[in-house]
């Protein structure tokens, strides 16, 4: 029978918008056409427990017919509060004079007579305080290593460690193997001093946040084989510097966050000690270590399982009592018979504002729930971001729903579904697909996570956005250097993906030196070295007005957004605060932005 008008992202179909905090009525509506004789309607509505042992029943709601909408038309209407939080589902039925059919979820939120989909709803609290601090500003990530070098000695560095004395030269593409020893990683020396002397930069960026790849010990430059929690890598500094860094960047109006590897540790690591470099202890070594138990040995100590088989990064029992306690915290009066408990809390004490988890989705509930617990009882408003690469209302992993957003586990997630979205429309690809992106995270996330967000366009893990970009060939690990053609599109498309990061509901973040024209292909290539002396000016001086228009409107905050067109290569949308109106038009063909508040036209 073709299509009904019920589209969920209208609010007279469903009311209130989007994700609803639990206890809150939901009004919905159907429009049946009148020639089908429709003599009953019903709303199914059921909670979806994927992985629970036992799932919420389906919950079938009679609607009552509500009014005749000219003659054409008939409106059904049923209302329900949903007191639990979850993922729940829901569906109508209509009982017709020539049988009974259903509308189930098409594409964009219309809804498809004889569907077999359903639409999905979020239904949460917030049960911590929001990092209010965030909202409305700019987060900057430093891959440190690579970032400034303030110069100054590092005692206590392993004399293994490469040290490279030629700032901006390539990265080595793989570690220096040699038998029987850890692997050796190139460092070009970039350090927390470093940062802090160009806190004055970033304040000119308008940024907010600092977001810190991992800092602590390691044997690799990307520190994400984490040797000892409870220490700042002696190449990048000391606890005292990381002290002063949070100081002195509180002082420009910009917080820290910390990079929390808790699925994996290294190998070589005072914690499971493969090489010996921390004596005889650790896991692999010392089979009565307290560390035992924290790793996953199939045939002690040769066979562990390791993240993603890759055997320097030795798996983790998150679950475990003893590293559930060494990381969170424990009990007041109980004791821990490691060092350094409550990682997560310590920290915090330093100076740091909150954490960002690595592989969150890898991350099982009971450890989300004890870390952001203990977080949030140590600073209330720290803000815990998740690494989730898909829609974080709808993933799956280890056979279980996850429940990131709805409440006592995350404030939000790295957004790369808008990444992947923007990134496609800045190349040529279609509006259509970027305006349901946007409409789709309005729908499914809570307004907390919406707004607490992390718009990037490329970070650590992905291919510098100016390769991309430019059109340059990016497969394999090989040095991409841009011709003067591919350079001059990639920064009119960063132009506009810029202007998009900074003006979507969500907070941009901006991997270090995209501002600068910073090219690059894959790992490593994407953790070049920061290019002073040699920005592009031009990007610069974008990225800056972009800070600028953020930190003078609040709309920025919080307001939502309203698609007014998307078609082909041209989107248009509006933000609508308390006082003011942000409307912005861009026609990715042609490069042309325009950025129109309360009237007054902006210039890019």
């Amino acid at each position: 029978m073709g299509h009904i008008p019920f589209q969920s992202r209208k609010g007279y179909h469903k009311e209130p918008f989007g994700a609803a905090q639990r206890g809150t009525e939901l009004v919905f509506r159907i429009v049946v056409p009148r020639e089908w004789t429709c003599t009953g309607a019903q709303l199914l509505v059921w909670r979806d427990d994927v992985g629970a042992d036992a799932p919420a029943p389906l919950q079938s709601l009679p609607m009552t017919w509500e009014r005749m909408e000219g003659t054409g038309e008939e409106w059904w209407r049923a209302s329900v509060r949903l007191d639990a939080v979850g993922l729940y589902w829901y569906r109508f039925s209509c009982d017709l004079a020539q049988g009974a059919w259903s509308i189930g979820a098409g594409e964009s939120g219309l809804g498809v007579w004889g569907g077999e989909n359903a639409f999905p709803l979020t239904v949460y609290h917030d049960e911590y305080a929001e990092p209010d601090w965030l909202c409305g500003g700019v987060i900057y990530q430093i891959f440190p290593d690579r970032f400034f070098s303030s110069g100054k000695p590092k005692p206590g560095v392993p004399e293994d460690r490469i040290s490279r004395t030629d700032w901006g030269g390539e990265p080595l593409t793989e570690p220096i193997r040699k038998p029987n020893a850890p692997e050796n990683y190139d460092f070009f020396g970039g350090d927390l001093c470093g940062i802090a002397q160009k806190l004055p930069y970033l304040q000119s960026l308008g940024v907010t946040c600092i977001y810190l790849n991992p800092i602590f010990e390691a044997n690799s430059n990307h520190r994400y084989d984490t040797a000892d929690y409870s220490k700042i890598d002696p190449l990048l500094g000391t606890e005292d510097d990381f002290r002063k860094l949070c100081s002195a960047a509180k002082s420009h109006g910009i917080a820290v966050i910390l990079d929390g590897v808790f699925s994996h540790t290294g190998a070589d690591s005072v914690y499971f000690n493969r090489s010996g470099r921390y004596g005889t202890g650790g896991a692999f070594r010392d089979p009565n270590s307290p560390y035992r138990t924290w790793y996953k040995f199939d045939e002690y100590p040769h066979k562990y399982r390791s993240w993603w088989g890759v055997d320097i990064l030795p798996e983790l029992r998150e679950e475990e009592p003893g590293y559930l306690d060494f990381v969170t915290g424990l009990p007041e009066g109980t004791q821990c018979n490691v060092p350094s408990c409550g990682i997560a809390r310590r920290w915090l004490r330093a100076g740091a504002s909150g954490w960002r988890l690595d592989v969150a989705d890898e991350l099982p509930d009971v450890f989300l729930d004890a870390f952001a617990a203990a977080v949030k009882a140590e600073k209330p408003d720290a803000y815990i971001l998740g690494e989730v690469w898909e829609d974080a209302s709808e993933k799956i992993s280890y056979g279980a729903r996850r429940r990131y957003l709805q409440g006592g586990q995350l404030d939000s997630v790295m957004n790369y579904p808008l990444a992947d979205a923007i990134m496609d429309f800045a190349r040529g690809g279609k509006a259509e697909k970027l305006a349901d992106t946007i409409e789709t995270l309005q729908e499914h996330y809570p307004p907390r996570a919406l707004h607490l967000a992390m718009n990037h366009i490329g970070t650590h893990d992905t291919v510098r956005a100016m390769a991309l970009l430019g059109g340059a060939e990016t497969d394999g690990r090989k040095a991409v250097t841009l011709t003067q053609q591919q350079r001059q599109v990639a920064i009119a498309r960063i132009k506009i993906a810029a202007v998009l990061q900074y003006t979507l509901p969500g907070i941009p973040c901006v991997y270090y030196g995209d501002e600068a024209g910073l090219e690059g292909g894959r790992d490593p290539y994407n953790r070049a070295c920061f290019p002073w002396g040699n920005e592009n000016r031009e990007l610069q001086t974008h990225y800056r007005m972009l800070g600028k228009l953020r930190r003078e409107h609040e709309l920025f905050r919080a307001a939502p957004c309203k698609i007014l067109s998307a078609q082909g290569g041209k989107i248009s949308f509006e933000r609508t605060g308390a006082d003011e109106t942000l409307y912005v038009h861009i026609d990715a063909e042609k490069n042309v932005t325009q950025l129109t508040i309360n009237h007054e036209q902006l210039t890019l």
